[in-house]
């Protein structure tokens, strides 16, 4: 007996538990010290005291796992992953804080979480009038609700969700399956075969815009994504133009009624000017056969004494005649919409509430729904979408799934396109795709087990943008590369592979790319770079590229570019009146915005002297002392001045901007003043006319200076010079989905700025691990 009490005596002690998880006073007092110090939002610790308050009895984990939860969501998660957070435990908080020293701290999450076990903190969380059971239906209405990562295992990750975050992604997951699920009817394969032959070239290889095209025609419910340079708008358009011009072929010869939309007014304004052209230029006379009836009934409805069949249009086709063609190439290209709107405008937003208009009592009056940029979809949003929706409705998603994800809460994009790169389709969706694209599919990308969801998602493959001798497009291959899951020591060497290739690409001397180290804070090559654009750093000094077309590349430049356009242009008249006298000021603003979007210096963060809040008035005085701005400190910081570039940061229906719109304020004639000035602020009509909107400061109540902009505000955006800066120390922001996005914004010349040693490497070393339940969809 003694030798096995000393055997005992051997044994560890457990960790005690730490106070605030013992006593909920003491709980609510930390998280105080938490939100005081930015680590938690007061909205965190404000659930967990309402929790308290409703039910005393509330186990101080329990309160604990509810704020984190809470605060998962302002991370991007959709729920709070208990044994993940036990093994990191201070990630759940996404320490340090952009601006935290981290000096004198409260205690850290690991030091509260040190002594909980998984299996006690699942027992604080059976709590019925708090926490509902995921696997029992989650019934009643309870705040909290407990699931697990896999459907049908309770076991398996237990995951703390609120409710109406659980219910958006229930509301997700059943509406996408029962999509996939619905016998629909797949077109004809002869016919969808010779329609994709009319708007694709032959081909010896997989085209994947072609199998894209097929899979979407064949599907209720459809996943189109791709890098930058793919296609993505050139597919949809030929995706369009095929299922209107099978359904105006059809017996009942109708038109869908088909809505566009995207996240931003931004991405729905660069979305309108892509697809007007597209529409426009896109070659459709070899669809016409397939709109015999069509035409022949509307040239019959003009023409009612002249009646014709079917069997005489056809004839007319064979002999080569080019009338009834005409007719229904323009018929079908005028069914094509080209007008973008943002999915709270499509929805119908109700001011002062999140819900709309639409919803599943009051659906939308459409056929088919493309939603561009859908990595920035949030979770919330995409269930309002779903539930608007028809349900014979398709549904059709384009985006880049490696690019970040939405700013509010979920990955949807990136959760659904999980096995995009491998394909996993199976036998029968690959002997289908061969037999309507003429093209075998590759067997690397087949797989027995693959799920529907698998075979209604296409992934683009082949970047146009980017050839074999563009730095720009090598780099983002090398950053985007995924780490596998490998054991830690495997995992290890892959990390250390990556940052040899992201080296490697820098070392190789592309034209397109350069990188710019700064020494300290106030190196002066970073004032250097955005003024001029530090042609200097680019080989040859960024003279002599070509661009596809033979066309020259012109250099790159800074923001000094717009700001000498915006002397050097500025219209001698002195009067700003409507109609033919506002026409100059008009080409003038068109030509200094267009000079804008020729060099933006994009960021991680938002405050600190590396984030927007210090980048944007420092900016401003660099362009001072080059001479090319006239402001005050003051007016740097908070105010008004010519040759201010601002964001808007909220949709504004009333004066017709969106979010993440971009204007420049410009001196004009002032009509009640002769001989005076007065500020007005240039935006490009969102409606791709090349119109301008004159706004004046005082009318914009949600605005910051652009000169500096986080890389979340770009997406959907492009610059011919983009600088990306990278922070000077380790910042959970900091990911490979971050430098992607970042760098995938450059159009011909891409600047990679870093601050402190090491951080690029850092950043393409980390992912983006957004916890949800729709990745087993």
């Amino acid at each position: 007996m003694k030798e096995m009490n000393d055997l005992f005596d051997d044994l560890p002690e457990p960790p005690e538990a730490h106070p605030a998880l013992e006593d909920t006073a003491a709980l609510l007092a930390l998280l105080e010290r938490w939100v005081e110090r930015g680590w938690l939002r007061a909205l965190d610790r404000a659930l967990a005291l309402f929790l308290q308050r409703e039910v005393p009895d509330a186990p101080a984990p329990l309160l604990l796992a509810a704020a984190l939860a809470s605060h998962q969501l302002g991370r991007g998660h959709v729920c709070l992953d208990l044994a993940a957070t036990l093994a990191a435990p201070d990630l759940a908080l996404s320490l340090p804080p952009e601006g935290d020293d981290l000096s004198d701290p409260p205690p850290r999450p690991s030091e509260v979480l040190g002594g909980l076990t998984l299996e006690r903190w699942q027992q604080a969380l059976a709590h019925p009038e708090l926490v509902a059971d995921a696997a029992r239906g989650a019934p009643g209405h309870t705040p909290l609700v407990r699931g697990a990562a896999t459907p049908g295992h309770p076991h398996q990750d237990p995951r703390l969700y609120l409710r109406r975050y659980w219910q958006y992604e229930q509301e997700i997951r059943s509406r996408i399956a029962a999509r996939l699920g619905r016998p629909e009817a797949a077109p004809d394969a002869e016919t969808l075969a010779t329609a994709l032959d009319a708007l694709f070239a032959s081909n010896v290889e997989i085209d994947w815009q072609k199998a894209a095209c097929a899979l979407a025609a064949r599907s209720p419910f459809a996943v189109i994504t791709g890098g930058p340079g793919t296609g993505k708008t050139t597919t949809v358009v030929k995706l369009l133009a095929l299922l209107q011009a099978m359904a105006l072929g059809s017996d009942h010869a109708r038109s869908l009624r088909i809505r566009l939309a995207a996240p931003t007014g931004k991405a729905a304004a660069r979305l309108n000017d892509s697809i007007a052209g597209q529409v426009a230029s896109l070659d459709l006379s070899g669809l016409a056969p397939l709109l015999a009836r069509v035409a022949s009934e509307d040239e019959t409805r003009r023409s009612p004494t002249k009646t014709r069949s079917l069997q005489d249009v056809n004839e007319q086709f064979e002999e080569g005649s080019n009338a009834v063609s005409s007719s229904a190439v323009a018929l079908l290209r005028n069914s094509i919409p080209t007008e973008v709107t943002t999915l709270h405008r499509l929805l119908g937003s109700r001011p002062d509430t999140r819900h709309f208009r639409h919803h599943a009592d009051n659906p939308l009056a459409l056929d088919v729904l493309v939603i561009d940029e859908a990595s920035m979809v949030d979770i919330e949003m995409m269930a309002a979408v779903l539930s608007a929706l028809p349900s014979r409705a398709r549904l059709v998603l384009l985006g880049d799934k490696d690019q970040l994800a939405s700013v509010e809460a979920g990955a949807v994009l990136g959760d659904l396109c999980q096995h995009a790169e491998s394909g996993h389709y199976t036998p029968a969706t690959c002997d289908w795709l061969e037999r309507v694209t003429g093209t075998p599919v590759p067997e690397r990308y087949e797989e027995a087990g693959g799920q529907p969801l698998d075979q209604a998602i296409a992934m683009l493959r082949v970047s146009h943008r980017f050839d074999a001798q563009s730095g720009i497009g090598r780099l983002a291959e090398a950053v985007n590369r995924p780490l596998g899951l490998q054991n830690q020591q495997e995992s290890q060497n892959e990390k250390a592979a990556k940052k040899r290739a992201v080296r490697e690409i820098f070392q190789q001397g592309y034209a397109d790319i350069a990188r710019l180290a700064l020494a300290d804070a106030d190196d002066p090559a970073l004032d250097r770079l955005v003024v001029n654009g530090n042609p200097a750093g680019f080989a040859n000094s960024g003279e002599g590229r070509i661009d596809r077309r033979g066309e020259p590349i012109a250099p790159p430049v800074g923001y000094c570019h717009y700001l000498e356009m915006l002397r050097s242009k500025r219209p001698d008249s002195n009067t700003f009146g409507d109609g033919e006298a506002r026409q100059p000021f008009d080409d003038w603003a068109r030509d200094v915005l267009e000079a804008h979007g020729r060099f933006q210096l994009l960021c991680a963060l938002r405050k600190g002297p590396w984030g927007i809040e210090g980048l944007n008035p420092r900016i401003g005085r660099a362009l001072r002392r080059a001479g090319w701005l006239q402001a005050s400190d003051l007016e740097l910081e908070q105010g008004w001045f010519e040759g201010r570039p601002v964001l808007v940061t909220r949709n504004d229906y009333g004066l017709g901007l969106m979010n993440g719109d971009i204007g420049i304020a410009l001196a004009v004639p002032d009509a009640r003043q002769p001989g005076k000035k007065l500020l007005r602020v240039a935006f490009p009509a969102s409606d791709g006319s090349g119109k301008i909107k004159w706004v004046l400061p005082s009318r914009l109540q949600a605005v910051e200076t652009v000169f500096a902009m986080t890389v979340h505000k770009s997406q959907g955006s492009e610059f011919t010079h983009t600088a990306l800066l990278l922070p000077d120390a380790p910042n959970p922001i900091l990911t490979r989905e971050l430098v992607y996005t970042g760098i995938t914004r450059a159009r011909h010349w891409l600047t990679v700025v870093e601050t402190g040693r090491g951080m690029l490497d850092e950043a393409v070393t980390r992912e983006v691990m957004r916890v949800s339940g729709l990745g087993r969809l």
